[in-house]
C-alpha cells in the first residue's frame, strides 16, 4: 500500500512508518518543515503549504494523525483546538476527497464524554468528517521513548517513594503503540468507515502501574493503603495551600477509564489484540531508563 501520514514525524506517525515500512509498505509525509527528520523511512515530503500539490493517484489511503494535543497545564487558548484539530482535518479531507479510498482519522477516547476544548474539538472533527473515514479513539497511546501521561507516576517509582492512594483500586485502559500499528494497517487495507474506539485487552490498576515500574527499575513498589477518607482530606487541604495533591490530580490518579476494543476486534476478526497490556508497558517502561 501507498499510505499518507499527517502529523508524520509524531510519535505515532514515526513508529506507524517504520512499521509499515518493514511490512512493505510506502509512506508519504505531510507535516510541518522543522518537524522533518532524515531517520523515518518516509519515500515523500510534504508541508501543509504543498498540500495543492500532492498527487493523490495512487495513495491507498490517508492517516491523518496531525493536531494539537491535550494541554495538560491548561495554558492552551480553547479556540486554537478547534482551529487546529477541525481546520486540519477539513483541509486534508477536502482535499483528497474522493481521490483516496480510505481516511483514517486518529480522534481520542476524550471525545467519547467531550468535556474539554480537546475532547470537543476531537468531536466537533468527527461531526465533519460525517460517517465518511475511519475514526479511531484510542485509550492513552504509551511506547518506548514517549511517556504520554506516566511522567508523574515515573517520578514516583523511579525515586524510591511510596505511593500514598493505594487503597484506591482504580483502572485504566491504554494502547501500546504496537496495537496502534497493527490495528492501522489492518484498517488501511481493508477498514469500513464508522467510529473504532482502540485500547489494549486488558486494564491496568495505578497499583499495579506502580509495581511494574519499579520493577523496572530493579527494585519492590512502595504501596501504602492509606484511608481513603485521610487522603481526600489531604487534597482539600492541598486545593487551599496549592499543594501538588489537590482534589482535581487524586481524582485523575484514581478514576477508572475504560474503552472498549470489542467492535475493533470484531470487525478485524481477532480475537485478541497482538499486544498484551503488561507486556507493552514493559517495553514503554524498560526505554525510560
Amino acid at each position: 500500500m501507498k499510505i499518507l501520514v499527517t502529523g508524520a514525524y509524531g510519535f505515532v506517525g514515526t513508529n506507524l512508518c517504520r512499521y509499515l515500512a518493514e511490512k512493505g509498505h510506502g509512506c508519504i509525509a505531510l507535516d510541518i518543515p522543522k518537524a522533518r527528520r532524515d531517520d523515518v523511512p518516509y519515500k515523500a515530503f510534504y508541508s501543509w503549504d504543498d498540500l495543492g500539490n500532492i498527487d493523490f493517484s495512487g495513495v491507498d489511503a490517508i492517516v491523518h494523525l496531525a493536531g494539537k494535543a491535550h494541554d495538560l497545564k491548561k495554558v492552551s487558548d480553547p479556540q486554537s483546538y478547534f482551529d487546529i484539530n477541525v481546520g486540519l482535518t477539513e483541509r486534508i479531507f477536502n482535499a483528497a476527497n474522493g481521490k483516496v479510498p480510505r481516511f483514517v482519522y486518529f480522534s481520542s477516547s476524550k471525545a467519547a464524554d467531550a468535556d474539554t476544548p480537546y475532547g470537543k474539538s476531537k468531536l466537533a472533527a468527527e461531526q465533519f468528517l460525517n460517517g465518511r473515514a475511519i475514526v479511531l479513539r484510542p485509550a492513552m497511546i504509551h511506547g518506548p521513548g514517549n511517556k504520554g501521561n506516566l511522567n508523574l507516576l515515573w517520578g514516583i517509582a523511579r525515586r524510591g517513594f511510596p505511593w500514598p492512594l493505594a487503597a484506591f483500586e482504580n483502572k485504566r485502559s491504554f494502547t501500546s503503540i504496537g496495537n496502534i500499528c497493527a490495528a492501522v494497517e489492518a484498517l488501511c487495507e481493508r477498514g469500513e468507515n464508522g467510529v473504532y474506539p482502540i485500547a489494549d485487552d486488558e486494564m491496568l490498576s495505578t497499583n499495579r502501574l506502580i509495581e511494574l515500574m519499579a520493577e523496572a527499575c530493579g527494585r519492590k513498589a512502595r504501596l501504602w493503603h492509606l484511608p481513603k477518607g485521610l487522603m481526600r482530606f489531604a487534597a482539600k487541604v492541598g486545593d487551599v495551600l496549592h499543594l501538588p495533591l489537590n482534589t482535581e490530580r487524586l481524582g485523575k490518579l484514581t478514576e477508572d477509564s475504560f474503552v472498549d476494543n470489542a467492535a475493533l476486534k470484531k470487525y478485524l476478526g481477532w480475537s485478541q489484540m497482538p499486544i498484551r497490556a503488561e507486556d507493552g508497558m514493559r517495553e514503554t517502561l524498560k526505554s525510560f531508563l
